[in-house]
C-alpha cells in the first residue's frame, strides 16, 4: 500500500539523518526492503529534494538539502553560532538532561563527528571555530604543532585554509612554504593561531574532489557514453548517487555524463560491458581504453 511505502520512505529519511553510519544492507534490514527497493526510495528522495550522500559505503542525508533548507529557515544557526553553542555546551553541567541532548542535536544537523575526550572536544571545535574564521575573510593561519603520520614530523605550518571536508574532520588548504594544496586533519593540530594576513594565492587554491567510484583527484574529466539497458540497469543499481546523470536517448539507449578523477573507475565498468557501451568521449578516454584493450591482446 501507499501508506507503506510512505512510512518505509519518513523511517529511511529518520535513519539518513541520525548520528550514525549505515550501508545499503544495513537499511534494507531497518526497513524490511529489498536492496532495489532500497534505491527506489533514494532515488524519490533525490528527486524531493534531498541530497543523498555516500561516503564509501555508507549513506547520509546532506544538511544542505533543499528539504532541510527550507524546514530550518529562520531558525538555523551558522557555523560560527553553531561552534560557540557546543563549546558552550562542553563547559555546561552534564548533571543537565538537556545538555546530551543539545549536544546530540547539534552533532546531527551540523556534521560534528567529534571523540568523547572533552579536552579533545573544546580544542577540536576551537580549531574548526578559527579555520572557519579563516575561510571566511580569506586569512592566513598557522597551524601549530601539525602531527603528520607519513612524514613523522610534528610542525608548523603556515596555510591558506579555503574549504572545510568530510564534517569538519579535515580542511582543505594551501600550504604557503611547499606552494602544494594539502587537506589537513582538525585533530592533528596542536593549534590554529590567526596571522595578520591574507590570501595570496587564492588563483592556486585546488579543490579535491571525489567521484562516483571513490578516487579523488584535483582534477575532473568529463565522461559521455551511450548505455544500452542492462549497462544502464547495471550503473543505476551499484550507483545510485549517480541517478541524475543518466538521461534517455534515442534507440531505447541512456546519455550518461559524469565527471572523474580517474579513468580506473570509469573504465573498468565500461571494460566490463563493452558490448553495451559506446564511449563518445573524452579524446582522453577512448586512449585510456584503447590502450587497455591493446594491453589485453598482447597477454
Amino acid at each position: 500500500m501507499r501508506h507503506d511505502k510512505l512510512g518505509r520512505e519518513l523511517e529511511l529519511i529518520i535513519l539518513l539523518t541520525r548520528n550514525a553510519d549505515y550501508t545499503a544492507q544495513d537499511l534494507c534490514e531497518k526497513l524490511g526492503v529489498t536492496r532495489r527497493n532500497l534505491y527506489y526510495y533514494l532515488d524519490f528522495l533525490r528527486y524531493a529534494g534531498f541530497e543523498v550522500i555516500k561516503h564509501g559505503y555508507y549513506y547520509r542525508l546532506g544538511r544542505r538539502s533543499r528539504f532541510f533548507i527550507r524546514l530550518r529557515e529562520g531558525i538555523d544557526f551558522t557555523e560560527n553560532e553553531a561552534v560557540f553553542i557546543r563549546r558552550l555546551l562542553e563547559r555546561a553541567d552534564e548533571n543537565n538532561p538537556l545538555v546530551p541532548h543539545l549536544k546530540a542535536k547539534l552533532d546531527r544537523f551540523y556534521d560534528f563527528r567529534i571523540t568523547n575526550d572533552p579536552h579533545l572536544q573544546t580544542r577540536l571545535a576551537h580549531n574548526v571555530e578559527k579555520l572557519i574564521d579563516a575561510i571566511k575573510f580569506k586569512s592566513v593561519v598557522l597551524l601549530r604543532n601539525y602531527s603528520s603520520p607519513h612524514s613523522r614530523t610534528v610542525t608548523d605550518r603556515f596555510v591558506e585554509p579555503f574549504e572545510l571536508m568530510n564534517g569538519n574532520n579535515d580542511v582543505r588548504c594551501y600550504e604557503i612554504l611547499s606552494g602544494m594544496n594539502k587537506t589537513f586533519k582538525v585533530a592533528r593540530m596542536g593549534d590554529v593561531e590567526p596571522v595578520d594576513a591574507t590570501w595570496g594565492n587564492e588563483a592556486k587554491h585546488r579543490r579535491v574532489f571525489t567521484d562516483v567510484f571513490m578516487f579523488s583527484g584535483e582534477e575532473q574529466f568529463g565522461i559521455d557514453l551511450l548505455l544500452g539497458q542492462l549497462s544502464r540497469n547495471l550503473f543505476a543499481e551499484e550507483y545510485p548517487q549517480a541517478a541524475d546523470c543518466l538521461a534517455p536517448a534515442a534507440d531505447s539507449r541512456w546519455h550518461l555524463h559524469i565527471d572523474v578523477c580517474s579513468y580506473t573507475g570509469i573504465g573498468r565498468f565500461v571494460l566490463g560491458l563493452y558490448d553495451d557501451i559506446e564511449v563518445l568521449g573524452d579524446a582522453g578516454f577512448k586512449a585510456y581504453l584503447k590502450a587497455k584493450i591493446n594491453h589485453f591482446k598482447d597477454c
